[in-house]
């Protein structure tokens, strides 16, 4: 919220189209009609991505796109509705009208591309792993955890999935339905390894600084992440393109960045 108070008037007067203008094509943009006419910009989260969204103990969303959610309000100048959906249902949510996009670690991906839009992308990340091994953690490639030996686990109906399913086929993989619980496997011993978004492994390894978590040194792969819409909705897709090169113009984006990704104070908050 502090830059979202902070660079709200500079917004205001550097961006040379608004969102007013946007409402008079509304008849071409559905999902720009629905958000003027209730006032309110509804977008899915997990809830349980920190650093990217996650609740606090006081049960408020915080995180990266938490950030970013609230400053693209701020723009449009309407009310954001974070709408909490577990991972897997958050898609559908989208194709079906339920919320007017997501932000919850989305990669953006060929197969999503095909029935729905992306903006961004807003930060890159990569697929890694959290082990409690060593070994692994100094792996060069996928094919060095592809052991039918191994236990993987990875967030069901997510990108790390499909990566685990295509490259490291011989492991056995668990599904997880958050990634508190793909942790907790990890730090329970019933998964040899976690693969996710290096920001997730990162993370993990700041919260349980005495349970000897480590991550590769460099991710297998460079993935960027972007919002989700329907596909429906160019003049949508325009609008939110030209937010995000704003804030990206501006430097905010970068402070988001070195704010919840380099700065581990607000971990503390976590439950």
């Amino acid at each position: 919220m502090y830059l979202f108070r902070r660079y709200r008037l500079i917004l205001a007067l550097t961006l040379v189209f608004s969102f007013g203008c946007s409402f008079a094509s509304a008849a071409d943009s559905p999902v720009i009609d629905r958000i003027a006419k209730a006032g309110v910009l509804k977008v899915g989260m997990s809830g349980n991505q920190a650093p990217m969204n996650a609740k606090n103990r006081s049960g408020q969303m915080i995180g990266l796109e938490v950030s970013l959610a609230n400053m693209l309000t701020a723009m449009m100048d309407v009310k954001l509705e974070i709408v909490n959906k577990p991972f897997p249902e958050l898609l559908p949510a989208l194709k079906a009208g339920e919320v007017d996009m997501v932000m919850s670690g989305l990669t953006i991906t060929l197969q999503r591309s095909a029935d729905i839009l992306f903006v961004g992308p807003y930060m890159l990340s990569g697929k890694s792993i959290l082990t409690k091994s060593k070994i692994l953690a100094n792996s060069d490639d996928a094919g060095d955890v592809n052991k039918p030996n191994l236990t993987i686990t990875a967030l069901e109906n997510s990108n790390s999935q499909a990566y685990v399913e295509k490259h490291i086929p011989e492991a056995k993989l668990v599904l997880s339905k958050d990634y508190d619980s793909a942790v907790q496997m990890v730090l329970n011993d019933k998964a040899d390894a976690l693969v996710a978004d290096m920001p997730v492994c990162l993370l993990s390894i700041m919260r349980y600084p005495e349970q000897d978590l480590v991550t590769l040194r460099e991710p297998f792969t460079i993935e960027p992440l972007g919002m989700a819409i329907q596909s429906n909705d160019p003049q949508f897709l325009n609008l939110l393109e030209n937010y995000l090169r704003t804030l990206e113009g501006m430097g905010v984006m970068d402070q988001l960045r070195k704010r919840w990704l380099e700065d581990s104070s607000w971990i503390a908050s976590l439950p």
